[in-house]
């Protein structure tokens, strides 16, 4: 009958449009079968580009004096909370701190925790006026840390810039005294949480 040419006409012009990669004789083989399976070629989307936010240079950050503290809030006084809730932070990252703990362990712990709050000793640098430098850590950068002393100053300034480079460092919780070597601990306190140090037996300054 008329109609079923049609059909059979539309069918396979039907196939030919949704299987363009087949061939007459692959097409002809799909209509002997009673089930045909229409292949579907979906185009691929592309996944748009995030854009990474740019964070504000170091002159910007300058410009915008966003690390430095008040003129009223540069007192050793203000900042003695600050130490006290470091040392409850070090208590519960070590789990107490307590007498049977192994020094090796409290030493990588505080390696790798954060430091402002901190009360830091220099107790041995290449520069003599260095050495018996004791405040709290307000600011720590990957090269410098940046303390408050007891008398809000020294040599004429109130905060006191110390390079890490060429000296080492005391601090002391609790009974437990670790020392940080500046040379090796040049890091931003960032990225010192995922690096591992290793035990060495002798350190330079």
């Amino acid at each position: 009958p008329q109609g079923s040419e049609e059909a059979k006409a539309f069918v396979s012009a039907f196939l030919k449009r949704s299987m363009p990669r087949k061939k007459d004789e692959a097409i002809q083989d799909f209509l002997t079968r009673k089930a045909v399976v229409l292949e579907h070629y979906s185009k691929k989307k592309t996944k748009p580009r995030r854009k990474k936010t740019k964070g504000f240079t170091a002159k910007q950050r300058r410009e915008m004096r966003l690390f430095e503290i008040e003129p009223e809030q540069r007192r050793y006084a203000i900042f003695l909370p600050l130490h006290e809730l470091w040392k409850q932070y070090i208590r519960d990252l070590c789990h107490g701190l307590k007498p049977d703990a192994q020094p090796h362990m409290v030493q990588s712990k505080l390696l790798k925790a954060d430091l402002h709050g901190a009360i830091v000793t220099v107790t041995k640098s290449k520069c003599p006026s260095y050495v018996g430098i004791t405040g709290i850590i307000l600011q720590e950068f990957k090269h410098v840390f940046k303390i408050i002393t007891k008398e809000d100053k020294l040599k004429g300034k109130i905060f006191f810039i110390v390079p890490k480079l060429n000296n080492v460092f005391s601090l002391e919780i609790d009974g437990f005294i670790s020392y940080i070597y500046g040379s090796k601990f040049q890091l931003r306190a960032s990225e010192r949480s995922a690096k591992k140090f290793k035990l060495k037996g002798t350190i330079d300054l």
